[in-house]
Protein backbone atom coordinates (compact mmCIF):
# COMPACT_ATOMS: atom_id res chain seq x y z
CA UNK A 1 0.00 0.00 0.00
CA UNK A 2 1.13 3.56 -0.63
CA UNK A 3 2.33 5.91 2.07
CA UNK A 4 -0.33 8.56 2.67
CA UNK A 5 0.03 11.86 4.50
CA UNK A 6 -1.36 15.37 4.59
CA UNK A 7 0.09 17.69 1.97
CA UNK A 8 1.90 20.63 3.63
CA UNK A 9 0.72 22.99 0.87
CA UNK A 10 -3.00 22.27 0.56
CA UNK A 11 -3.65 20.10 3.64
CA UNK A 12 -5.34 17.39 1.55
CA UNK A 13 -4.56 13.69 1.62
CA UNK A 14 -1.77 12.73 -0.75
CA UNK A 15 0.55 9.87 -1.62
CA UNK A 16 4.19 10.33 -0.69
CA UNK A 17 7.08 9.38 -2.96
CA UNK A 18 10.66 9.79 -1.81
CA UNK A 19 13.37 9.83 -4.47
CA UNK A 20 16.94 10.96 -3.87
CA UNK A 21 15.96 12.36 -0.45
CA UNK A 22 13.31 14.55 -2.14
CA UNK A 23 9.70 14.10 -1.04
CA UNK A 24 6.93 14.60 -3.58
CA UNK A 25 3.22 14.70 -2.79
CA UNK A 26 0.60 13.40 -5.25
CA UNK A 27 -3.02 14.31 -4.51
CA UNK A 28 -5.39 11.40 -4.02
CA UNK A 29 -8.49 11.67 -6.17
CA UNK A 30 -11.96 10.68 -4.95
CA UNK A 31 -12.17 7.74 -7.36
CA UNK A 32 -8.90 6.38 -5.96
CA UNK A 33 -10.29 6.64 -2.44
CA UNK A 34 -13.46 4.79 -3.42
CA UNK A 35 -11.36 2.05 -5.04
CA UNK A 36 -9.10 1.70 -1.98
CA UNK A 37 -12.08 1.60 0.38
CA UNK A 38 -13.63 -1.13 -1.78
CA UNK A 39 -10.41 -3.14 -1.61
CA UNK A 40 -10.25 -2.76 2.16
CA UNK A 41 -13.90 -3.82 2.58
CA UNK A 42 -13.30 -6.94 0.48
CA UNK A 43 -10.18 -7.83 2.49
CA UNK A 44 -11.97 -7.31 5.80
CA UNK A 45 -14.91 -9.47 4.68
CA UNK A 46 -12.51 -12.20 3.59
CA UNK A 47 -10.82 -12.28 7.02
CA UNK A 48 -14.17 -12.12 8.78
CA UNK A 49 -15.40 -15.13 6.81
CA UNK A 50 -12.21 -17.04 7.65
CA UNK A 51 -12.54 -16.20 11.35
CA UNK A 52 -16.18 -17.34 11.41
CA UNK A 53 -15.24 -20.60 9.68
CA UNK A 54 -12.49 -21.23 12.22
CA UNK A 55 -14.88 -20.49 15.11
CA UNK A 56 -17.37 -23.01 13.74
CA UNK A 57 -14.60 -25.57 13.33
CA UNK A 58 -13.45 -25.04 16.92
CA UNK A 59 -17.01 -25.37 18.22
CA UNK A 60 -17.52 -28.62 16.33
CA UNK A 61 -14.26 -30.05 17.72
CA UNK A 62 -15.21 -29.47 21.37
Amino acid sequence: MSNVANCPTCGGKSKIKETNSETTYLAIQDDELVNKIGQLKKAMQKYKDKAEALEKQLESNT
